[in-house]
């Protein structure tokens, strides 16, 4: 095919669109489900409803292939496990009796039964549930929900292109069953998977799919030879099917490096390839490997991690490149759409000229649209978009709402010094025992208490109107009281104030400093029906007054006992946040610390004796191509320190982590030199105590032993079981008591019975050790 035709056959499509719905209508289905207010029936009218409004408006836009299978009531990795029968053998029987339930029961647990892990899916802050595997797994193809998806928009008169996660990322995104081998390697049942994937690829062409998209993104991380070969066996075999539809191979997040010439290679029709940020790269490695000759390429060239208008004119030249490397190039963003905010023009509130820089989920579809228009019709026919599109561009550039000078002075005059506590850790250790008069093994809360429909209630109150700031704070202070007033009956070591007025650890904060920008409907799923609104960091950052001292201190005045003054660090609040595209992301880290770093000195000033300032985000920000790695961490672990090092020896610094690979960061943890540090681990079977004590960890550590996750209470046995796991590995002089995370999203009921178990369990664990108890 010319170059002139290739681009004639140019058309727009998306890889995935979010779930949730204007109005998160999804989310307020499936919790009416789970409370019995809501039918099996009304639930799944109500997801058929919103799939397809999505894919009508995806038409209507101008897409001309939408995507199906990428809308789930919980999780994509989780239906694939339902897609390959990989069921967990303790939900067998759920999943048997009823699938809906066991589905549900896989994602969340039940009393008795636990989920399955939680992670973040690469370096997002979406969390996908693990798949557990072992040697023993058989897989069996259910691909009904896969068929009945594509056959509703196919009935809506749509061409559409069903989407599944890749058997290769589906493996390596596994991990051994309990109870199987640590060393055990999923991987190792591809040719067990592969059957199972090739009769749903026939299950979906006999349903009239002409086109498949497998998507591979674990493929451009670092890959062994072995892996690499199983990719090559694997594309081998599928595309050496002939019952099957034609396949497009689809990559993103990143360059995909050694993989490309494999699947370039490969017996498949289509390749899609993100060229984005690093992954800009894929345009000279696929020019080095010859091009796609006779396959379709996708170009991811709109962004669709972040919310900043595509520059049109570079995309245009990037997609102008790519017609000479194959047959049939197609636009689309970089990545699905999941993980951004449906609809910019719904921010009524956002300063008119920030709002012309913004591009959410329905503005990068009108980007992908108007690239293949442009590449398939001519710039002539964009000549007003291009127009349009330079002139913010522009605007932005020029702004003075990006740009503060004394922001900027302070950054350049940082130091070294100013990065590092004065004494070294055994000293401040000490000195905070003499302080804070700890028991071994001490107990705490990770900061959050449950956000009471009350409590929600009060901030909407308070935005409409109906009560006024003095009432509002009142209703504040109560909550705080009675939160306050639970801890000590508990007999919790280190108390929290329980964050009442806080919206979400990332938008509270944002919403008091400069530079940053809040939505009122810019929802982005976390994870199940956990939905986050991001705020854009759109300039330079500074923090006008202090923004946890008020409440901190009205909560210690309540109690004798330490209670933590809570703050987000610098990193999590970049990495949920759409941070700037427009300076390096060390940069803003620093203005972020040095905001921060303020607030630590007015809360130890305030009377302070422990102060956490949380950092869930370190793990799952870090590059996927280790070469990527030490620049990362080295930013990352100064902007922690810049933020933690003002304080005295006897103010006790904790930090926490959630929901991440911690083994591979352990360096980098005990570079943050916080005093305590407390990690996710109940679901995670305590593996990352063990890699702590692997790494020679010498600081204090509070490995989880309550799944916060799940409605399950645990047993004060089976916290106690947690404990001495923990103790293989830390001794009882640095080991805390504490759950995985902040308790937010549960139920009081539930966390006062769990918490009172963890309060148990530590009281009898503390009656076996040797020495004094305090």
């Amino acid at each position: 095919m010319t170059t002139k035709s290739a681009a004639a056959a140019a058309r727009a499509t998306v890889y995935g669109y979010p779930r949730q719905g204007p109005r998160r209508e999804l989310k307020k289905a499936i919790e009416g489900y789970w409370a019995g207010r809501v039918t099996a029936d009304a639930l799944g009218d109500a997801s058929a409803e919103l799939r397809h409004a999505n894919w009508r408006r995806l038409a209507d836009a101008g897409i001309h292939e939408v995507p199906t299978g990428d809308f789930s009531l919980y999780d994509h990795v989780l239906d694939t496990s339902v897609m390959v029968g990989a069921i967990p053998a303790r939900h067998r029987a759920a999943v048997e009796a009823d699938a809906l339930d066991g589905y549900f029961a896989m994602a969340r647990g039940t009393r008795d039964v636990a989920p399955l892990e939680l992670t973040k899916w690469f370096d997002t802050n979406y969390h996908y549930l693990v798949p557990e595997l072992g040697p023993d797994t058989t897989f069996s193809a259910n691909s009904v929900k896969q068929v009945a998806e594509f056959a509703e928009a196919t009935a809506l008169g749509l061409t559409a292109r069903p989407v599944l996660v890749g058997p290769l990322t589906f493996l390596l995104s596994a991990k051994p069953a309990p109870g199987v081998a640590a060393d055990f390697r999923p991987l190792t049942l591809l040719d067990r998977l592969l059957p199972v994937y090739a009769e749903v690829l026939a299950d979906l062409r006999a349903a009239g799919a002409e086109w498949v998209q497998l998507d591979e993104p674990a493929l451009v991380q670092d890959r062994s030879f072995a892996e690499l070969n199983a990719t090559a066996r694997a594309y081998r075999d599928l595309g050496g099917r002939t019952d099957r539809p034609r396949l497009l191979v689809a990559s993103y997040f990143d360059r995909l490096g050694e993989a490309l010439p494999i699947l370039a290679k490969a017996p498949i029709e289509g390749l899609a390839l993100d060229f984005t940020g690093a992954a800009a790269a894929n345009l000279d490695a696929l020019a080095a490997v010859g091009g796609l000759p006779g396959k379709r390429l996708v170009a991811g060239v709109v962004d669709g991690r972040n919310v900043w208008i595509n520059d049109l004119g570079k995309s245009l030249t990037v997609l102008g490149t790519l017609l000479g490397l194959a047959d049939r190039v197609d636009v689309a963003a970089s990545c699905s759409l999941l993980h951004v905010p449906l609809d910019a023009d719904v921010e009524h509130d956002i300063d008119p000229q920030i709002a012309r820089w913004l591009a959410f989920a329905r503005q990068k579809t009108a980007e992908v649209v108007t690239l293949a228009r442009g590449l398939g019709q001519g710039t002539d026919t964009i000549a007003a978009h291009l127009a349009a599109n330079r002139a913010d561009l522009a605007a932005r550039n020029a702004s003075a709402l990006t740009h503060d000078p004394a922001v900027r002075a302070r950054v350049a005059a940082v130091t070294e010094a100013d990065g590092r506590r004065d004494q070294p850790y055994p000293e401040r250790a000490a000195a905070q025992r003499t302080r804070l008069g700890l028991p071994l093994l001490p107990t705490t809360t990770i900061g959050s208490f449950p956000q009471t429909a009350e409590l929600r209630t009060a901030r909407a109150d308070l935005r409409a109107g109906r009560i006024d700031d003095a009432a509002y704070e009142e209703r504040i202070e109560n909550e705080i009281r009675e939160v306050v007033s639970f801890q000590e009956k508990a007999g919790i070591d280190v108390l929290v104030h329980g964050e009442p007025e806080r919206n979400d650890m990332v938008q509270y904060f944002a919403e008091q400093l400069t530079g940053y920008v809040a939505t009122r409907h810019g929802w982005v799923q976390s994870y199940g029906t956990r939905y986050v609104r991001p705020p854009i960091l759109a300039g330079d950052v500074s923090r006008p007054e202090p923004m946890t001292v008020r409440w901190t201190s009205f909560a210690r005045s309540l109690t004798d006992r330490p209670v933590k003054g809570m703050l987000t660090g610098p990193v999590t609040m970049l990495a949920w946040s759409f941070v700037r595209d427009d300076q390096p992301l060390g940069v803003t880290a620093r203005q972020v610390a040095l905001a921060l770093r303020d607030e630590v000195r007015d809360v130890e000033a305030a009377g302070s004796s422990v102060i956490q300032v949380d950092e869930p985000a370190l793990r799952e920000t870090l590059p996927l191509r280790a070469t990527d790695h030490p620049r990362y961490l080295a930013w990352a672990t100064e902007a922690f320190r810049l933020t933690t090092s003002g304080v005295r020896a006897a103010t006790q610094i904790h930090t926490h982590m959630c929901y991440a690979e911690f083994g591979d960061i352990v360096r980098a943890i005990d570079d943050l030199d916080a005093d305590v540090i407390s990690l996710e681990a109940a679901r995670s079977h305590m593996r990352v105590a063990t890699e702590l004590a692997a790494h020679g960890y010498p600081r204090e550590a509070g490995p989880g032993v309550y799944d916060i996750h799940s409605p399950r209470i645990p047993g004060t046995d089976e916290v106690v079981g947690l404990l001495r796991e923990a103790l293989a590995a830390i001794p009882a002089e640095r080991l805390w008591v504490n759950p995985d995370c902040g308790l937010k999203t549960r139920d009081w009921p539930e966390v006062r019975a769990s918490l009172e178990n963890l309060v148990a369990a530590a009281r009898e664990v503390r009656t076996t050790l040797p020495g004094p108890l305090s």
